[in-house]
């Protein structure tokens, strides 16, 4: 009996929030794409799935906007106008103003559900892609002719490159025989929701406390209680991580309420806890024979700067990129040289994200006198000079750099 076979210029492996846009961005730029995801999802947008939120950079936004996935999430973001960054009880800071760079907001927070829910609805708008879930790859085979893959319900999908979006523990990745480099932190973050009294001004805040930094970031409201709800990214020592997010009600808000402070008026928790283990690693290549590895599957981060979906969505733009322009010159987009250009073009931008936020979660996560006195000199320095903090912003911004021509394009 003939087997079912579906055609396609691309597999994606992986439909969450980077293998979504993965397909998105490539079907736009007029590729056909198949997109295999293991998760239901219906239950990866839950509430209840993982509780965290994502922080989106001006140039992601730019991105989302121009692939029509922005329209289905902005009813679920709040604007980052400000950063304020202080060290524990110091008196000393570091203040970012969105009015230095006069570009709109500093970035977007959303929950990752809500990401998801408009990354899905775009690609279901989107007659170039076909979308495969709850489904699994089984057998992936990648040769000089082309990609094979067979799936769980006994499909079978050819194409012409795989694209590995499936994170952190890419199956693919390892089958593929691709080394990673990483370590875990003695850390653990705890997630959670909370509602405040007064407003949160569009501020995100981040203090460095010894166990780790301890974020608060501005959600959206409820129409009963709008600018009065925060996301809480809060790092602990792993050995104190899991006892933390255990305590029973009243204790838990005692203790977050310790580190939360009182600027806010009194806070509740609303919803579940979270608790994930923190850690770094980075694979040995981010391609191979008709395969490219993309966001968490090829890089994973500290959540300290809030850029690991944002470097992602840069590695997915600039595949972009190049997989358009091959196929603008009637190159094999599967081919080693076309895939060549784009390891070089990401790998020294995600190396240097990877060093810069394994370097600050090293210098603050302590409480050693000279360390604590270096760094506080050094926030109230830059705060003082507005040149670098505008420097700093705009990479914080995602403007900085290389940047690939979806993230060019102004918001319409």
């Amino acid at each position: 009996m003939a087997k079912n076979v579906q055609r396609s210029d691309v597999l994606v492996i992986g439909g969450g929030l980077v293998g979504a846009v993965t397909a998105r961005a490539l079907s736009h730029s007029g590729l056909s794409v198949i997109v295999i995801d293991g998760e239901d999802p219906k239950t990866a947008t839950q509430a209840g799935f993982d509780g965290r939120a994502s922080a989106i950079a001006a140039a992601s936004e730019r991105l989302l906007s121009a692939l029509d996935i922005w329209p289905h999430l902005v009813d679920q973001v709040s604007p980052i106008l400000d950063i304020r960054v202080a060290d524990g009880a110091s008196p000393l800071y570091l203040h970012y103003d969105h009015e230095d760079v006069g570009a709109g907001p500093l970035g977007y927070l959303a929950e990752n559900r809500h990401i998801r829910l408009a990354a899905l609805a775009a690609v279901a708008a989107d007659s170039n892609i076909q979308f495969m879930a709850p489904n699994r790859v089984e057998t992936l085979t990648r040769d000089h002719s082309g990609v094979s893959a067979t799936l769980s319900d006994g499909l079978e999908v050819q194409a012409s490159l795989a694209v590995a979006a499936d994170g952190r523990g890419s199956g693919v990745r390892k089958d593929a025989g691709i080394r990673i480099t990483g370590w875990r932190y003695p850390q653990e973050a705890i997630v959670c929701t909370v509602e405040h009294e007064l407003p949160h001004a569009f501020i995100a805040h981040e203090h460095f406390l010894p166990a780790g930094p301890f974020a608060i970031l501005p959600l959206k409201g409820t129409a009963a209680n709008p600018g009065c709800r925060s996301s809480i990214v809060w790092t602990e020592r792993a050995t104190h991580a899991r006892t933390m997010v255990n305590l029973d009600d009243r204790t838990f808000l005692t203790e977050l309420a310790r580190r939360f402070g009182d600027f806010m008026g009194e806070i509740e928790v609303v919803g579940p806890r979270f608790c994930h283990p923190l850690g770094l690693q980075f694979a040995e290549t981010a391609v191979a024979e008709r395969l490219v590895l993309v966001g968490d599957a090829d890089h994973g981060m500290h959540p300290i700067a809030g850029q690991g979906l944002n470097m992602g969505y840069r590695d997915v733009a600039a595949l972009t990129d190049v997989l358009t322009d091959a196929r603008r010159l009637g190159q094999d987009i599967g081919s080693a040289a076309v895939l060549a250009r784009y390891k070089r073009w990401r790998r020294f931008d995600n190396t240097l994200m990877l060093a810069v936020t394994d370097g600050l979660n090293r210098l603050f996560s302590n409480d050693i006198a000279p360390i604590r006195m270096a760094r506080d000199a050094g926030l109230a320095a830059v705060h003082r000079i507005p040149p670098l903090k505008k420097v700093l912003m705009r990479s914080a911004m995602g403007l900085s750099g290389d940047l690939p021509r979806l993230m060019q394009r102004t918001v319409g």
